[in-house]
């Protein structure tokens, strides 16, 4: 869906476009790559991918709020490759892992 908002990012810093809860509440509208992540480079318009997970059609007009822009800094990290990974109390345990 087009918004019609173009932003300037700066450099080490990112867009994070959110759903907005209400919408996800009230009819089941949520975006479908949420987060959306705008790079600090991109100048394009804004698009949001909305879902439907209702039951009822949703029509959005002109100038009505459906997500959110966070600008987070995005730290400079630098790579290293090692034979394999500290220990931590978590380990490799996957989806599900950490309890309820």
């Amino acid at each position: 869906m087009p918004t019609g908002v173009a932003v300037a990012i700066p450099p080490g810093y990112a867009g994070l476009v959110l759903p907005r809860s209400g919408h996800a509440a009230r009819h089941g509208v949520g975006l479908v790559n949420a987060p959306g992540l705008i790079d600090a480079g991109y100048r394009g318009e804004i698009r949001v991918l909305l879902i439907n997970h209702g039951d009822e059609v949703v029509t959005f007009e002109r100038g009505d709020r459906v997500a959110q822009l966070v600008i987070t800094p995005v730290p400079a990290v630098v790579w290293r490759e090692v034979a394999e990974l500290p220990v931590s109390e978590r380990g490799a345990g996957g989806f599900g892992s950490t309890g309820r």
